[in-house]
């Protein structure tokens, strides 16, 4: 607020009230994990936002979307590099006794607790599937 840095106010604002609204919902406190799904969420719904603005010549409101990606991003930890995210990947198929695409389910249900707000889910899934599927 002091730093009169408007966007970023407003995309805070936006994050608290998402919180927020989640709680009241489901009538419980959101611990750490949970407030990482609602920013993950928000990132999803900001980087889908994206690509219909720029599907539609309309670069302005892009901007604006891609600054509260900035913003709501900062909020997340560091994000995994790709051979961090293979080898996880290679410790839960040998865990779960992974032996196809048939088993995508058992690894991502290992995954998605180890890697959440570490690393694209969307990204994770293909990277699986194709660890799979080879």
């Amino acid at each position: 607020m002091r730093a009169r840095d408007s966007a970023r106010l407003s995309t805070v604002r936006l994050l608290l009230a998402a919180i927020k609204q989640r709680e009241v919902d489901e009538r419980i406190e959101l611990d750490d994990a949970a407030v990482l799904s609602v920013i993950e969420k928000m990132i999803k719904q900001r980087r889908e936002s994206i690509a219909q603005f720029e599907k539609a010549a309309r670069t302005d409101l892009a901007d604006a979307e891609k600054a509260e990606v900035r913003v709501l991003s900062a909020y997340l930890p560091a994000q995994m590099d790709e051979a961090e995210i293979r080898q996880e990947i290679d410790a839960a198929v040998a865990a779960s006794g992974a032996s196809g695409v048939k088993d995508m389910g058992k690894v991502m249900a290992a995954l998605k607790p180890r890697l959440a707000g570490r690393a694209d889910m969307g990204k994770v899934s293909a990277l699986v599937k194709t660890r799979l599927s080879g």
